[in-house]
């Protein structure tokens, strides 16, 4: 099958199926016009590649991991496992600091609710007014 086709097949651009093919994730015979084509077993190959995408690894990663689809051994299998546990780890850790981030949002929006409902609450004369939300300043009214 053409590019086209296996793009069509797959829901991957042309644009992608080219770029996998210059990293060395998938290949093709060329005719003798120089047109890619196919076998059946690129559409599963590119179907694989995605979902390995979708879990957020890199196309470097992804071809540490390919020996391992390609030529099964217990040395590319456990080489792989390795990989795919660092893989894991450096998500856990982009996952905490993503947890610490809206965390920390969390409590810069909590300030501004606090602030908007000083600002919304009619000052009364016996109540100083708080001039800024940081430093607790307090002026007088008259």
């Amino acid at each position: 099958m053409r590019i086209g086709e296996l793009a069509a097949r797959t829901d991957v651009s042309v644009r992608s199926l080219r770029y996998y093919e210059e990293q060395g994730l998938l290949s093709s015979s060329r005719s003798t016009s120089g047109q890619r084509h196919y076998t059946e077993a690129e559409v599963e190959r590119v179907r694989f590649i995605q979902r390995l995408y979708t879990a957020g690894l890199s196309s470097r990663t992804i071809s540490e991991l390919l020996p391992c689809v390609d030529m099964p051994s217990e040395g590319n299998s456990d080489a792989a496992l390795e990989r795919m546990a660092q893989e894991r780890h450096r998500l856990s850790e982009y996952i905490d600091e993503l947890v610490r981030t809206r965390d920390a949002l969390d409590g810069l929006m909590a300030t501004a609710r606090s602030h908007r409902e000083i600002l919304r609450t009619p000052a009364r004369k016996d109540r100083p007014i708080r001039c800024g939300a940081d430093n607790g300043s307090i002026a007088s009214q008259s």
